[in-house]
């Protein structure tokens, strides 16, 4: 018996008369009550056997049974914790969505960085999984979005030789399945029917047992346990072909699937019926969906097969359908046409309960991370609800769940879903002619339009694949759609985010060295402090000098470094740069003071004053944009500089000037009602319980206890200098706003003596405009436009003027030589003007059933040649011709082409080959 077999052979289930099986289907080990039975009880070895025949004393709604799983544990010394965000990227950086309940709790709580809010503790934690998009509707059990009911108790072995944040067993294993029983047979459910898989996990470089919890068909927990780390000298393989060693932390990890619980209970043909009963019956009705009583006795049975298909595992849905559609000797056809727009049903619903959670959490649309993600669900509804026949407005559909939910944002949800939805309008009218140009090249070559391609058109364009099917058959291109295409795409955005780190890792030098302790948050005001030269180190353009401790403060959340000087009794060193590494604060310096020596540290006063006046205006700015836009607002990057500052943040529109006006007003506000600007280092499991986690807008700080900057009721884990007061900050001015990617706006603002430069710079240009058109400041505006409407109205005119001098020399020949060319004839011409000149006289020559072929040496040797269809002439081939015997090239479809090059003594002779060069392309 292996190590790894022995972790799976529990006191518990000795005691409860459990035995080892092997299924006779697919050979997994089981452990079971019921000493007869020969399978492991999970489809494809099963069916489902609770579908009509619950076997829970009661049905459950979500509601109730998420209360009875929470009460049952609380029962049992674990600590209810309120859910967390479904985007996990506001607390860590390193992935996108919660896909699990112990998203919470990493990185810092299973490293055994910090202590867990609760040991143990009890969760229902609304997750996102993408990569299920595509079963969605289809298997009768996958949901995009579900909570997972879980259970974790965080542990430490007895001989760890690392002090952790936590120490000791809490329990393991045993108790883990002990209470998994309880929870069971406080539903009242026969414990003989409870299967217990034995399925090894590997995650994130941990691995460790794991055990699948079946009963009646149906998986409805896994209990993992944490226990190993990837490790090359390990004595574990695991099924990643990596080795593996026992971890000092080793963390009960259970995942109860609350929707299939409640599924189960209530015995319904599939998971949606359970838990979306009204929103489907919404939707039914809206569709004109119905069955008859034969149907729906087709659909329960189809349901109970339905397991089988998954299309991560299936060769292709056909192919599950085809088994299925034989097992209930129908044929496939028919159980199509019946199940399909049920499915697009069931994933509608499902698609709204995602997007309520997205957008009631936060998220924005836009083309990165997160918000392409939420951008990407809402488009597939979209196209779901046109193939099902759902005409209702998809922000009521998202607002019917966004209100079962309970979150209070929802008219800010209802605007997101509505001005999505006129993007995507928007988007589809300009991708619909990329989609038949990419059409008719691969109908050309005939050749399949290639899954790549699907997917850079939905990327690039929002083109769902149905869409391109249609367009691609009605010009002969072949089109294969792959079952998962949603989950691909996810896969290309639902992606670990990987930290970058700094070449060469950490600079062992510093190693030795003692933390510097930060003066600068004892005393923000002070800019003067005495301090002991701890080591000196060479760099390539100066010093880096480690103090005990020091008032600069080191360039880091968007804040620049500090500078000033270090003066000892023989010496003063220039500070230019400030930096930490692990801890310690290097003060890079153009001169060498002497290691051991006091010092004498002096800031750059007024320059920390301004900074201080910056950054904390960045907080009050958007503070104040979350007023006046909206409490989706979050900060997506920010910079603070001495003249201007800036802040992104996440927005489902442009800003308009009205709304910029008000930010500004209402920040100003904060600055004149002197609030007070305060620090405070609480734990941060507090902090969070109090604020949530919109507190972490500038990063995701370490530690235990982290330091929170109040001001305005706004609360923000932040660590840069502050003023006292907002009073200290003088006026904040906004001084542009742009969009610089879909979905985030940056806002540009001055605070101090800075935002007074800016409104004076600003005063300037109007004042000095004002002279220029000789009138007063206020008439500026009213002045510029009627000036601009002349200029365009003249702009207009002249480009009549030129058509018109077009035609006429069109129609007199315009003193162009004329060349016979049979049933065409060609007008050879030198004209001395711009382009927009030459394309208008080479279009009205076509008009009139001519070839011309035109050149102009204004700017260098320029050329246009047009044809008429049927001339037998290539355009671009011409222009190649001429361009090249100019120094240039230039091309063009057949039709229309333009060209030239610097050799403007050259054009002439050009002009004179033109009458040999056709009649050679035409006797080609």
């Amino acid at each position: 018996m292996s190590e790894l077999e022995a972790e799976y052979r529990l006191e518990y289930f000795e005691e409860e008369g459990f035995e080892r099986l092997e299924c006779s289907e697919c050979g997994a080990h089981f452990w079971t009550r019921d000493h007869e039975r020969t399978t492991c009880g999970e489809p494809p070895c099963a069916e489902y056997d609770f579908i009509d025949n619950p076997g829970f004393d009661e049905s459950y709604t979500l509601e109730e049974m998420r209360e009875a799983f929470l009460s049952y544990f609380e029962s049992n010394d674990h600590t209810r914790i309120d859910p967390y965000p479904v985007a996990a990227n506001r607390w860590r950086d390193d992935v996108l969505l919660t896909q699990a309940s112990i998203y919470d709790f990493q990185p810092l709580v299973t490293s055994g960085e910090t202590p867990p809010p609760a040991n143990p503790l009890t969760i229902s934690q609304p997750c996102i999984r993408m990569q299920d998009i595509d079963n969605v509707g289809k298997t009768g059990r996958h949901t995009m979005a579900f909570e997972m009911m879980a259970h974790h108790a965080f542990n430490v072995r007895e001989d760890a030789e690392v002090e952790y944040a936590y120490e000791g067993e809490v329990y393991w294993k045993d108790d883990t399945v002990r209470y998994c029983d309880g929870f069971f047979e406080s539903l009242g459910v026969d414990l003989e029917e409870v299967i217990y898989i034995e399925d090894p996990w590997v995650g994130g470089g941990n691995a460790g047992p794991a055990i699948e919890v079946i009963f009646r068909g149906v998986e409805l927990a896994t209990l993992v346990f944490m226990c190993l780390e990837q490790d090359p000298d390990g004595e574990f393989e695991m099924k990643d072909g990596n080795s593996y060693s026992y971890m000092d932390t080793y963390i009960v990890d259970t995942g109860y699937g609350l929707e299939r619980w409640a599924w189960v209970s209530q015995g319904t043909p599939t998971v949606y019926e359970a838990i979306y009963p009204d929103m489907i019956a919404f939707l039914e009705e809206n569709a004109g969906l119905s069955h008859t009583d034969e149907e729906e006795r087709l659909v329960h049975r189809a349901a109970k097969l339905a397991g089988n298909m998954d299309i991560d595992e299936a060769e292709d849905m056909a192919t599950a359908r085809t088994e299925i559609a034989a097992e209930l000797d129908v044929p496939v056809e028919e159980l199509e046409a019946l199940v399909e727009p049920l499915e697009d049903i069931y994933a509608i619903a499902d698609h709204c309960r995602t997007l309520a959670y997205m957008f009631g959490d936060g998220i924005v649309p836009s083309n990165v991370r997160t918000g392409y993600l939420a951008r990407m669900v809402l488009r597939r509804l979209q196209r779901l609800c046109d193939s099902a026949g759902v005409d209702a407005p998809l922000d009521e559909l998202v607002d019917m769940q966004a209100e079962r939910l309970g979150y209070e944002n929802r008219d800010t949800i209802r605007d997101i879903v509505r001005t999505e939805v006129e993007k995507y309008r928007e988007t589809l009218e300009r991708g619909g002619r990329r989609v038949e140009q990419l059409a008719e090249e691969y109908a050309a070559r005939e050749e399949t339009i290639p899954t790549r391609e699907l997917i850079e058109l939905y990327d690039s364009h929002g083109i769902q694949p149905a869409m391109v099917e249609e367009i691609a058959a009605e010009t002969g291109a072949d089109v294969q759609v792959p079952d998962n295409f949603y989950s691909l795409v996810a896969e290309r955005h639902d992606s670990t985010v990987v930290t970058e780190s700094t070449e060469g890792g950490t600079d062992e030098r510093f190693a030795d060295l003692p933390e510097t302790e930060k003066l600068y948050y004892d005393d923000q005001q002070r800019t003067q402090f005495e301090a002991v030269v701890l080591d000196v180190f060479d760099r390539e353009d100066g010093y880096d000098v480690v103090l005990d401790q020091t008032m600069f403060y080191p360039e880091g959340g968007g804040q620049p470094a500090d500078r000033g000087t270090l003066s000892s009794e023989e010496t003063t060193v220039e500070v230019r740069d400030v930096q930490i590494e692990d801890g310690v604060i290097l003060h890079r310096t153009d001169e060498r003071p002497g290691k051991g020596e006091f010092v004498n540290g002096q800031v750059d006063a007024q320059r920390r004053r301004q900074l201080m006046r910056q950054h904390t205006a960045t907080h009050l700015v958007i503070h104040a944009a979350r007023q006046v836009l909206g409490e989706h607002i979050r900060q997506a990057g920010a910079q603070k500089g001495v003249e201007h500052s800036r802040i992104d943040v996440r927005h489902y529109e442009r800003i308009t000037r009205e709304e910029v006006k008000r930010i500004e007003h209402v920040a100003n506000a904060f600055v004149m009602d002197n609030l007070s600007v305060t620090q405070s280092w609480p734990h941060r499991h507090e902090a969070e319980t109090e604020h949530g986690f919109d507190l972490y807008q500038g990063g995701i700080p370490p530690g235990t206890n982290i330091r929170l900057i109040e001001v305005a009721d706004d609360v923000q884990a932040c660590g840069g200098t502050h003023v006292a007061r907002t009073g200290e900050i003088g006026a904040i001015k906004l001084l542009s706003t742009e969009r610089v990617q879909d979905g985030v706006e940056r806002l540009t603002f001055a605070a101090g003596e800075a935002a007074i430069s800016a409104a004076q710079r600003t005063e300037d240009a109007l004042l000095e405009a004002a002279d220029v058109l000789a009138v007063s400041p206020e008439e500026v505006p009213d002045t510029a436009e009627r000036f601009f409407e002349e200029w365009k109205a003249r702009g207009k005119e002249i480009e009549a003027l030129k058509e018109q001098l077009a035609e006429a020399r069109a129609g007199g020949g315009g003193g162009g030589e004329a060349v016979d060319l049979g049933e065409r004839t060609a007008i050879v011409q030198r004209i001395d003007a711009d382009m927009d000149e030459l394309r208008a006289t080479a279009n009205a020559l076509v008009d009139d059933g001519k070839i011309a072929v035109l050149g102009s040496g204004t700017s260098g040797a320029q050329f246009v040649v047009a044809t008429p269809d049927g001339s037998g002439i290539n355009a671009g081939e011409v222009v190649g011709e001429l361009a090249a015997a100019v120094g240039g090239g230039g091309g063009g479809p057949p039709d229309f082409a333009q060209g030239g090059g610097p050799d403007e003594d050259a054009l002439d002779d050009a002009l004179e080959t033109v009458p040999d060069l056709l009649t050679q392309l035409l006797d080609a």
